[in-house]
Parts: C-alpha cells; sequence; structure tokens
C-alpha cells in the first residue's frame, strides 16, 4: 500500500482494510462506512474504530539499550508505546519486525500496533511525532492489512554497516559508523561476501532468537567503497542475534589478511563449533528496510 496515499487522508477506501473487527458502538456496520464518518466528524467521538496500524520507524540508537523493552533502560518500544499512552490514553503493545541491539539504529524499522482512533491517521500521525523524543521518529502510519505481522510477515531484512577507514577519527561520524585503523581490502571483502549467499548454518555468527535453528537465507551480500567510507549491506530472511555484527568482524579480519576467504566459508560449514571474530561496535549498523 502506498503510504503517501493513506496519509492524506482523502481516499477512504484504500486505508480502512485493516479495520481490526467492529467499530466500537458502530459494530457491525460498513468498514468504509464507518472510517469515512471518522473522516468527517470535526469533534472527537466518545470510542473510535479500532484498526491494525503498521508504521515505519526510524532512530538513532545511540541512546537506547535496544529496540525490545528491557527491565531497564531506555528502548524504542518503550518510547513508542508511551507516545502512544500520551496521544490515545491507551496502553497500546508495539511489535516490531527487528530487535535491534543497543547503539543500533534504524532507517526503517516497522512496526504493528492495534488501536482506537476517532480522527484521521495523519493527525494521529502528526500527534505521535510531537510527543515523541528527538532520536525517534515515525516516518509512515498506514492501516495493515488484515493478518499483518510486522515480524512475521515479512519475507526478508536489510541490514547496512558502515564503515570509517579514515587516518584520524572522525568526531561526526562516530555515531554512525565505526572506525577501522586497520588497512582493509574492499576486494577481499567482496570476495568474502559471496559466500555468505545462499541458506547457510550462521550459527558461528550468533545465536538464535528463540529455539534453536540458526540456519538462514542471505538473499543478498554486498560490499561498496567509496573515499573513506566502507558499506556493507546484507539482506537475509532474517537474522541470528548478533549475526551481522559478526559477519562484519569476521568481513574487517578478511580485509585486514588476518581470516582467509576459506575461513569464512568454513565458518558456513554445517556442525561447525567454532565461534566467529568478535563483532563489529553497534554503532556503524542500521536496520535499513524491511521487506513484505
Amino acid at each position: 500500500m502506498n503510504a503517501g496515499r493513506a496519509l492524506a487522508g482523502t481516499t477512504p477506501m484504500v486505508v480502512f482494510a485493516g479495520l481490526d473487527r467492529g467499530c466500537g458502538a458502530q459494530e457491525g456496520r460498513d468498514a468504509a462506512e464507518c472510517w469515512t464518518e471518522s473522516l468527517a466528524e470535526s469533534e472527537p467521538r466518545q470510542s473510535g474504530c479500532r484498526y491494525l496500524l503498521k508504521a515505519v520507524v526510524e532512530y538513532d540508537g545511540t541512546g537506547f539499550v535496544g529496540f525490545q523493552l528491557q527491565q531497564e533502560g531506555r528502548t524504542v518500544q518503550g518510547e513508542l508505546e508511551r507516545a502512544l499512552a500520551t496521544v490515545t490514553g491507551q496502553q497500546v503493545r508495539v511489535v516490531g519486525a527487528g530487535r535491534t541491539d543497543a547503539g543500533v539504529h534504524a532507517k526503517g524499522q516497522v512496526v504493528h500496533f492495534t488501536v482506537r482512533w476517532a480522527h484521521r491517521l495523519r493527525e494521529l500521525h502528526r500527534a505521535l511525532n510531537a510527543v515523541l523524543a528527538e532520536d525517534v521518529a515515525v516516518a509512515q502510519l498506514e492501516v495493515a492489512p488484515p493478518g499483518f505481522h510486522a515480524r512475521y510477515s515479512a519475507r526478508s531484512r536489510e541490514y547496512v554497516y558502515t564503515v570509517y577507514t579514515g587516518a584520524v577519527r572522525s568526531p561526526l561520524l562516530q555515531r554512525y559508523a565505526h572506525h577501522e585503523p586497520r588497512d582493509v581490502s574492499i576486494d577481499s571483502m567482496r570476495h568474502a561476501c559471496d559466500c555468505l549467499l545462499g541458506r547457510h548454518d550462521f550459527g558461528a555468527f550468533g545465536s538464535a532468537p528463540s529455539g534453536h535453528n540458526t540456519v538462514r537465507t542471505v538473499r543478498r551480500a554486498e560490499c561498496e567503497g567509496t573515499d573513506d567510507l566502507i558499506r556493507v549491506l546484507i539482506e537475509a530472511d532474517a537474522f541470528l542475534r548478533r549475526m551481522v555484527r559478526r559477519l562484519m568482524g569476521s568481513l574487517l579480519a578478511v580485509g585486514a589478511g588476518e581470516l582467509s576467504v576459506d575461513g569464512i566459508a568454513g565458518l558456513l560449514q554445517p556442525g561447525h563449533q567454532e565461534a566467529a571474530a568478535v563483532a563489529a561496535p553497534p554503532q556503524g549498523l542500521c536496520l535499513k528496510r524491511v521487506n513484505y
């Protein structure tokens, strides 16, 4: 669905597909009729329609202990749920597509939540961004299709890791790029990226979020360099905990000549028990996009 059309609020038929069973006191009425009335009314109704919503969220992960709620520390999920409570007066559970670690950023994190709302969707969008902290924003908001789940409906996720290779550290880049002091070969890193493609057991590079299955399918692994920056994009159907950062640690070791391309391929062999290189720092990593 085109987010721009959903936010415009001018075509009710585009945005009611995710109506979540009923319409408050209007339950049983046509979804389009209920949505049209909520758009037209200038005064809030006591109870609005209940919608399953999909949002694309951008955040600077520096000040967070991760996306998911923790017993202690500030999280992206917690900030979103507090904003929803402030705006709607409801306790709303937010579900994310990816559980990014502390210090990891996102350009295209996707979340879903169910909420009652009696006004135009763009008003909820604007209100959420008005109360959210400066390091997190809702970039897009739309009604989700029936049955949508931010995590389980995803076909793949794309992460980008940025490395700064300048001789002197850059204060302007240090929040969003890892400063690599070693001389690294981009060509060697590209060859190593080719080894990652396909379906492999990535158990040497991370642990499963739940259960014991560590097999994942990498669809893209690309390494590009311009001036003093190296960017590695990895797209997979799903990722293990710290998988991208450990892959990056190994790729940088290959680029520095400390690990061979065959060495990284060996880590992907079934039953391999040796752990991969130390994980690269979190600040260079960004969740770029979630594909559905």
